[in-house]
């Protein structure tokens, strides 16, 4: 048995990670926080510690679909490049949380780069 928890190892990824990423008011971070039903995601201005844009499963467009965990991550994506192309940011750096980039994290960024998201 392991000494150490999947949460504990992910939030240690998750550090690791943002030491290297920060965002900015022009390229954003784009923060993914998964849990075992939804997904949720934000536009990080870290500079100024303001969330631009944000989205989420639990939005109320987005529980009306009649899709699985993945295919609602993907349209999180989507949404969430939507409102951020609104505000006028073009690009994001991804932030995945200290999770695997695979399943909903990557389908996240897939729908943000088909929105026409940068990331």
């Amino acid at each position: 048995m392991s000494l150490t928890s999947r949460a504990s190892a992910r939030k240690r990824r998750h550090v690791r990670l943002r030491k290297k990423i920060s965002g900015t008011c022009d390229r954003p971070r784009l923060s993914v926080t998964r849990s075992n039903r939804h997904v949720f995601v934000q536009a990080v201005d870290d500079i100024s510690g303001k969330t631009l844009v944000s989205a989420s499963t639990m939005e109320k467009d987005i529980r009306a679909l009649e899709l699985g965990k993945t295919e609602r991550a993907l349209a999180v994506g989507k949404l969430v490049a939507q409102r951020a192309l609104a505000v006028g940011v073009k690009s994001a750096v991804f932030d995945r949380g200290g999770c695997k980039y695979t399943g909903r994290v990557a389908a996240v960024a897939e729908g943000a780069r088909e929105a026409g998201l940068q990331t």
